[in-house]
C-alpha cells in the first residue's frame, strides 16, 4: 500500500510546483532558474518559440510578465454588480498569455495544437510567439519592436492598424513599461548561465 501512495504523492508535489508563478519575475535568469528542472524547462521552451517564430526571447518573456505576471490561471478581475456582488469578467482572457477564447481557438486550429492549454507554459509561450509573428506579418511591425508588438498584442492587428491605441494613454504607458522590461530581460539574458 505504501509503495502505491508514494508515486502519487511525488506526482502531486511536482504538479503543484509547476502550477505556481516564480517568485522572482523581474530577472529573466532567476525566472529560468526557478522553472528549469527535470521535467520542464521554460528557457528551452522560450528558445524553441524564438527559433520557430523569430520573436526574441526577451519579448516573449516580457509579454508573459506583462500579461499575467507568470500566473498560470490569471484572469481579468470580475466586474461588480451594485458595486459589491462579483459579476462577469470583462473578457475571456486566461492563462499565462491572457489569450482570448477566440484567438486561442484560432491558434489551435492554425497550428494543429488542439491539445494546447493556456495554463501550460510551453503552449502559452508558443502562442505568444505565433501571435506576435502573425501581427508582424499583418501590420509590418518588426519582430524586435517591443513597444508596437505589445500594442498590437493588446489591440489585435485590426485595432492596431486603426490606431485604437492612440486614444488609450494607459495602454501606451503599459507598452512603454513592456518595452523597458524587454530591454532589461535582454541585458540580463546575456549573463544567464
Amino acid at each position: 500500500m505504501r509503495i502505491r501512495v508514494l508515486p502519487v504523492l511525488v506526482l502531486l508535489a511536482l504538479a503543484a510546483g509547476c502550477a505556481t508563478a516564480p517568485k522572482q519575475t523581474r530577472n529573466i535568469c532567476a525566472v529560468f532558474d526557478q522553472r528549469d528542472g527535470m521535467f520542464t524547462s521554460w528557457q528551452r521552451a522560450a528558445k524553441k518559440a524564438e527559433r520557430k517564430y523569430g520573436v526574441p526571447v526577451p519579448i516573449l518573456m516580457a509579454t508573459m510578465y506583462t500579461e499575467s505576471g507568470f500566473q498560470p490561471y490569471a484572469r481579468p478581475p470580475r466586474t461588480k454588480l451594485f458595486g459589491f456582488i462579483p459579476w462577469t469578467r470583462p473578457s475571456t482572457a486566461y492563462g499565462y498569455s491572457q489569450a482570448l477564447d477566440g484567438t486561442w481557438d484560432h491558434y489551435q486550429s492554425a497550428t494543429g495544437s488542439f491539445a494546447a492549454r493556456r495554463t501550460n507554459f510551453a503552449d502559452a509561450i508558443d502562442f505568444i510567439g505565433w501571435y506576435h509573428s502573425q501581427n508582424s506579418q499583418t501590420t509590418g511591425i518588426p519582430l524586435n519592436d517591443a513597444y508596437n508588438l505589445y500594442l498590437a498584442y493588446y489591440s489585435g492587428p485590426k485595432g492596431y492598424m486603426r490606431g485604437d491605441w492612440r486614444a488609450n494613454g494607459q495602454l501606451q504607458k503599459t507598452a512603454q513599461r513592456f518595452s523597458n522590461m524587454a530591454v532589461t530581460y535582454q541585458q540580463q539574458l546575456q549573463g544567464c548561465n
